[in-house]
This record gives C-alpha cells, structure tokens and sequence, in this order.
C-alpha cells in the first residue's frame, strides 16, 4: 500500500504525491511525459557546457545535473540539465522538483525522502533508473540541508 502524505515536505510536492496514489500505470505514464515535456534547462546564466562534474547526480543514467541559488526569502530556487536525450524520466523528476520544492521552505525540502520516486514512477523502476533517479531527489535534499547550515552559521554574524 502506497503512503498518501509524507509529514513535513513541500505541500505541492504532498498533493502530487496523493493525485499519483490513484492514477493507473498507463495514465502515471502519460502524466510522467507531459511533466517531461515541461522541462526548461538550466539557464545559460546558472551553467554552461561543459557541466561541472560535482553538479552531476552520481549514478544517474540521463546524466543529470543540478544547481540551486538562494532566494531572497531563504529558500532555493533548483534549476536542472539532463543530457540524455531519452532522459525523459529525469527530466519529470526535475520538472515536479522544480514546480515543489523551488521556493519552499528549506526544512521542508530537506525532509523529502528518495522513496518518493517509486510512488511517483512506481515500484517496478529498473535499478538503474530508480538509482539515478532517487540520486536527484537526495541531491535536492542534500542542497537544502546545507543552505540550512550556511544560514545557522550567518545568524551569529547578524547580531
């Protein structure tokens, strides 16, 4: 049995995950290529070719990449590159990263759980792409987590 909410993570991120819990395998699919197809690229402005190898998500087929920058309002906005053409997997992964977690709250991102994948792509993801997969998801996480620390250690500075 699928959960219907993780405690704590992005609201958005929560509702995508209860809409996924009652779609079938063929129209998950289908709702998985038109988040792909709304894959925007990490601006030129962020990072350019080539990519830096400590922005790759390590074990990741598609050869995904990730970047964040702070907001004004302390949380991060993520940008993505996936250079597998046939990426199509991480690229959604990006998209619903993107669309849920780029503005939220830091203590909420940090708290989403790579399991997250096999309830948005299911349990029968190959090894290979649930490794890349899931990759993404830590490495989001991961990059909230240290912008939290980053932050904790400028609050002393400030008075």
């Amino acid at each position: 049995m699928k959960r219907m909410a993780y405690e704590g993570i992005p609201p958005a991120l929560s509702d995508l995950l209860r809409d996924f819990a009652f779609v079938d395998r063929s129209d998950r699919v289908q709702l998985l290529i038109e988040l792909a197809d709304r894959f925007t690229e990490v601006p030129p402005r962020v990072a350019s070719r080539p990519f830096p190898e400590e922005r790759r998500v390590q074990h990741c087929e598609s050869e995904a990449y990730v970047w964040w920058e702070p907001r004004p309002d302390g949380a991060l906005k993520l940008y993505f590159a996936v250079e597998n053409p046939q990426g199509i997997s991480a690229r959604a992964m990006a998209v619903i990263l993107d669309e849920t977690c780029s503005g939220a709250p830091l203590e909420q991102v940090a708290r989403v759980p790579v399991d997250i994948v096999f309830d948005l792509f299911g349990r029968d993801v190959s090894m290979g792409k649930g490794q890349g997969l899931t990759g993404i998801v830590a490495t989001v996480a991961a990059a909230a987590l240290g912008r939290l620390a980053e932050l904790r250690q400028e609050q002393p500075a400030r008075g």
